[in-house]
């Protein structure tokens, strides 16, 4: 493939640029380096530290860097909420990867859960067993994860039809001007920084609905917010909350980090989730409460 370098990426080296590229790590980017692989302006490059330059063309080859099979690991630590025939319901403990991928290769909630229900090896991706629908590393909560094929197609199909409801609470900066509003905003990768997403117009459709439960003054402004996701983009909350100048408090990847108010990760949990039972056709419905950390910078705020 061959790509050229946009603004956002001049001056990085060439091996975190093959790395965004090809969504591998910086060790299988500076393998292909390594191994004469790689070509900029028509010329073999493989000096891992070298810059890169504005509208640069670098060509890689067609090579399947996909992360491995995930093995099963029963030292990784989650909460099942429900487990039927077909469908399984968990609580999600924040810093816990969902699937493997570039920089997480393992300990992973896939690698978890194929040690208690090794069934789901067979079910959906390779490698991302069973996963419908996912909650970022720093994002706490409900998971639905399908056990058996009848239930990932349905289940996909719910959450592509809008017809799945997905809700969270997130503590966000400042003060509404409105009670409830809905952000919808097409969501892409960012062009400044191709590890963030942004709204962006080349984006896709993307839609959030949100409802202020609470204002707090003291000892910092900030709004209790309970949102409900009518799509699924990466990053979605995070990004359209950013994107009006309310970012998520202790969010430190988009802006959500200021004075007055520390917390380890972004105050974002997946409090509330409701779908069809693919078998049965029954609501399944469920609710989780606030998690500890969360609880305690609530506990700070008047």
């Amino acid at each position: 493939m061959i790509e050229t370098i946009p603004s956002a990426l001049d001056g990085e080296r060439v091996d975190r640029v093959i790395a965004l590229m090809l969504g591998c790590s910086r060790v299988q980017a500076v393998a292909l380096l390594d191994s004469g692989a790689v070509r900029i302006d028509g010329e073999v490059v493989q000096q891992r530290s070298r810059r890169m330059r504005l509208g640069e063309q670098i060509e890689t080859p067609e090579v399947d860097l996909s992360p491995p099979i995930p093995v099963a690991d029963p030292s990784v630590e989650f909460t099942v909420v429900h487990a039927d025939e077909h469908v399984i319901v968990i609580d999600k403990p924040a810093g816990l990867v969902v699937h493997p991928g570039a920089g997480n290769p393992d300990a992973t909630l896939v690698n978890g859960l194929l040690a208690r229900f090794p069934e789901i090896s067979s079910v959906g991706e390779p490698q991302r067993p069973g996963i419908v629908h996912r909650l970022d590393k720093g994002t706490s909560g409900l998971l639905v994860i399908a056990r058996t094929p009848l239930a990932y197609d349905d289940l996909v199909g719910q959450l592509a039809a809008h017809e799945a409801h997905r809700g969270y609470r997130a503590l966000a900066w400042g003060e509404f001007e409105t009670p409830n509003g809905v952000v919808d905003a097409p969501i892409g990768r960012s062009d400044r920084d191709p590890t963030k997403m942004a709204v962006s117009q080349n984006g896709r459709e993307a839609r959030t609905r949100y409802r202020v439960d609470r204002t707090f003054t003291d000892p910092v402004v900030v709004s209790l917010l309970t949102c409900e996701l009518e799509t699924g983009r990466t990053h979605q909350i995070r990004v359209h909350l950013a994107a009006i100048g309310h970012p998520i408090v202790g969010d430190n990847r988009y802006r959500g980090t200021r004075p007055g108010l520390h917390v380890d990760r972004p105050w974002l949990h997946a409090a509330t989730l409701r779908f069809e039972h693919p078998e049965t056709g029954d609501e399944m419905s469920f609710e989780l409460p606030l998690p500890a950390d969360l609880v305690a910078v609530l506990d700070t705020l008047a």
